[in-house]
Formats: structure tokens, C-alpha cells, sequence
């Protein structure tokens, strides 16, 4: 018998993992995903879009699919999707496990102001009109319509509304991964003085902080938001080798 497997994704460690279990027999995996990506990369595996309605609704669907084993795979700031799995999982009596990648760290020459959140960042940016590269998602752009003196450029996988953008911007539609040199080119065209992004963590967009410490370029860095508790992995192939564990178990059941 396959090990059905749920699999909340939207993270490139979420598609790696998709990607490791396509194809092998001793799997049936479904890709889940909020649906707040309008052309999202779809992996060669089932997949769902959408939501389930908070934890209750999420412990039905694992219940009603007879899933053997959820993996939470979902983007560092989704901490609400993380506390409802941790809920439905404990509800539904299925095995749960969050695959999350390790938090950037600043290390020598990096520039770096650690802010709160959003409005933090925005508020860090201070009175002086500066040239600001934002990379913090297109559905997050409202603390920055509250300081229009700055010029932003907007980069995110889908352009925002333009009613979401601040006054003063360009928008740039784009997904990663991203090499440190064309993200230098970027910030040098655009004159940037200073990146606001979230700790997304990970390789994918990473390079910007690279190129930001090798061109002397401040950055504003939101701390990531509590996660609950859970059992935990950093990589796809750890997530695998758990799964396959699960799925001897079952075997053996």
C-alpha cells in the first residue's frame, strides 16, 4: 500500500520534495497550496489549491483521504497554516512533520537593522527620501503606501495591483532563484540605498544579500513569526528519508 501523503507546500524545499517522491510506487502524494500565487510551478505529483477552512476543516480532509502522513512545508511566515496542521494532525491521528528551512544569520560586512514586522521595516526607513528595493510579498505593501517620500522597487512572483503599490514605484514580476551578479546589476541600476525583505531563509533569493554586503547596501530584515512546536526537518531529503521510515512502518503494520 502507497503512503498517502499531504504535502502544504509553496516553498522550493516543498517542490524539491514533491519532485523526490514522483514516481515512486511506495507514495501517493498530493501538493497543497493557498493559491496565492496566480501561475504557480506545479510539480509532477497530485495537487490541491486552496484552502480548508482552519484546523477543523484540514483534520476532516486528512480523515476523509485516509492520509498516513502531512508534511508542513510552507513558507516561514505562514504561521497560521503551521499552528492549524499542528491542530488537524493532533486531531486526525496522522504523523506530522514541518520541513523548515534555517532563518538567514548576518555574518561580517553585512549591514543589516532587524525589525518586528512590516510596519517596523516601513518606519525604519526614516524621514530622508531613500531608494528602497522591497521584496516582502505583493499582498504586503500597505505600511510602505504610508511612507510615499521613498522610491521603491517592488519585486515580487506576481506584479501587485496598482493600487496595492506606493506612490513613487516599479513593480518587476520575477522567480527565483536569483545569482548574485544580476541581483548586483539590479541594485546598481536602481541606485538602491537600502533592501527591506522578510527571513525567507534558504538559497533561492538569498543572493540579494550577497550582493547588498558586496556593494555596501543597508538591509531591513523582519524576524519570522513563532511557529508552533512540531517534529522538524531543514531539507527535502531528510523529509524523505522520514517518509520512507513512515511508509516501513506502515508496510509493516
Amino acid at each position: 500500500m502507497p503512503l498517502r501523503v499531504l504535502i502544504l507546500g509553496g516553498t522550493t524545499e516543498a517542490s524539491l520534495l514533491c519532485r523526490a517522491l514522483a514516481g515512486d510506487g511506495r507514495f501517493a502524494p498530493t501538493l497543497s497550496l493557498a493559491g496565492r500565487t496566480n501561475v504557480p510551478a506545479l510539480p509532477p505529483i497530485d495537487c490541491r489549491i486552496g484552502g480548508y477552512g482552519g484546523a477543523r476543516g484540514l483534520a476532516a480532509y486528512l480523515r476523509e483521504r485516509g492520509v498516513h502522513a502531512l508534511i508542513d512545508a510552507v513558507h516561514p511566515y505562514a504561521a497560521r497554516m503551521s499552528h492549524n496542521a499542528v491542530a488537524a494532525a493532533a486531531s486526525a491521528g496522522v504523523p506530522l512533520l514541518a520541513l523548515r528551512r534555517p532563518a538567514w544569520t548576518p555574518v561580517e560586512g553585512d549591514k543589516w537593522t532587524i525589525v518586528a514586522d512590516l510596519a517596523a521595516a516601513s518606519r525604519a526607513l526614516g524621514a530622508l527620501p531613500r531608494r528602497v528595493f522591497l521584496t516582502v510579498g505583493r499582498q504586503e505593501l500597505g505600511p510602505f503606501r504610508d511612507a510615499p517620500w521613498h522610491r521603491y522597487v517592488v519585486r515580487s512572483v506576481d506584479l501587485p495591483a496598482s493600487t496595492d503599490l506606493p506612490p513613487d514605484s516599479v513593480a518587476i514580476a520575477a522567480r527565483g532563484p536569483f545569482d548574485v551578479a544580476a541581483e548586483g546589476a539590479l541594485l546598481a541600476a536602481h541606485a538602491i540605498d537600502v533592501i527591506v525583505t522578510k527571513n525567507a531563509g534558504g538559497e533561492a533569493v538569498r543572493a540579494k544579500l550577497d550582493a547588498a554586503r558586496a556593494l555596501g547596501i543597508a538591509v531591513i530584515m523582519t524576524e519570522r513569526p513563532v511557529k508552533p512546536p512540531a517534529e522538524t526537518v531543514a531539507t527535502a531529503d531528510a523529509a524523505r528519508r522520514w517518509l520512507i521510515a513512515r511508509h516501513c512502518a506502515l508496510r509493516g503494520a
